[in-house]
């Protein structure tokens, strides 16, 4: 019995010997496979601008509704929509009611008695109050109208009174400079610059904003009053600087480091740390202010498949792989 039992104990500790040497090696070739791919990238010098993004309506400084003193009847428009006039500029001739029914009673005695009667009773005009741009009319000649009614509209100039987040309001000043896009013109740029910021602030389910009005620098022909507009308030800005993508950008106990490839030129050798210093940053890609050169290679790091698969447990058996062409219902359990 006592050779059995030696016997016994010798297999067990062969055993453990064989399965500690198989999972030193499984362990060994975990730490030695690469843990860590990289994408290269590189510093690039470009135009880097930090921006608030709001949306908002095209709508007139001041609209002014044109209303006659007296009701009556249209002779002569002399305007259409999008003419620009000057204040104190005739926009129609307009014949009161008495005038109206008596060249009405004349025309019908013929036309020796109707020249009478425009010769002694003349139309009145109806002028232009401010000088801009006429927005709206809705009278046509012969057309009669009462004193309430607004027959012409005219705006100074168009604006776009955008709602910003009073989260971002501490970033807008006046005179500063804004990009306008609108939804019906999406590849034409207007620039323009912040006009007025309001005092008072407006609450929509339960998000407040702030009005400010942005004027173009130069009003398009086809911006209308009504539109939607987008609008880029330019915070920040630098040109020709160095930059490189934020994710390439490490921060640890207040410094930043950038992974680039190894000095010596070698595939084989492993990437380095190199520190930085850093500026402005629009979240995409961030101001390289010492540190890297316009061209220089920085490695950002991306999951590694190799990585993940180089691990199989010793005490698993292994799938078979596959080889050749067109199947490609993958490994079979």
């Amino acid at each position: 019995m006592k050779p059995k039992k030696k016997s016994k104990t010798l297999w067990i500790l062969t055993a453990i010997v064989v399965v500690a040497i198989a999972l030193t090696a499984w362990l060994s070739s975990r730490t030695n496979s690469p843990q860590q791919a990289y994408r290269t990238a590189a510093a690039e010098r470009q135009t880097i601008a930090i921006t608030v993004l709001s949306t908002g309506v095209v709508q007139p400084e001041t609209r002014v509704d044109v209303k006659p003193s007296i009701a009556g009847r249209a002779e002569d428009v002399l305007v259409k929509e999008g003419d620009r006039v000057k204040k104190g500029q005739t926009l129609l001739w307009m014949s009161s009611t008495e005038r109206a029914a008596l060249i009405d009673a004349a025309r019908a005695k013929g036309p020796e008695e109707e020249k009478k009667w425009e010769e002694l009773y003349r139309p009145v005009p109806v002028v232009a109050p401010i000088t801009g741009t006429i927005i709206l009319r809705s009278i046509e000649p012969g057309q009669s109208f009462a004193t309430t009614d607004a027959i012409l509209a005219m705006s100074d100039r168009l604006t776009v009174q955008a709602q910003v987040d009073e989260t971002d309001i501490a970033q807008i000043q006046k005179a500063q400079p804004a990009t306008i896009v609108l939804d019906a013109y999406p590849n034409e740029k207007i620039e323009g610059r912040v006009e007025k910021i309001a005092y008072e602030a407006t609450t929509t389910n339960n998000v407040t904003n702030y009005n400010v009005i942005v004027v173009p620098a130069k009003t398009p022909d086809f911006m209308r009053s009504g539109m939607t507009a987008n609008v880029t308030f330019e915070i920040r800005k630098k040109e020709n600087v160095i930059t490189i993508p934020t994710e390439a950008i490490k921060s640890r106990d207040g410094q930043n480091t950038v992974t680039v490839p190894n000095p010596n030129g070698s595939a084989k050798d492993a990437p380095v740390t190199k520190p930085v210093q850093i500026g402005l940053s629009d979240g995409k890609r961030t101001e390289i202010t010492s540190g890297l050169s316009a061209g220089d290679a920085v490695l950002i790091g991306v999951a590694s498949l190799d990585a993940a698969n180089s691990g199989t447990n010793p005490f698993m058996p292994s799938r078979q792989r596959r080889s050749g062409g067109g199947n490609s219902g993958g490994p079979r359990p």
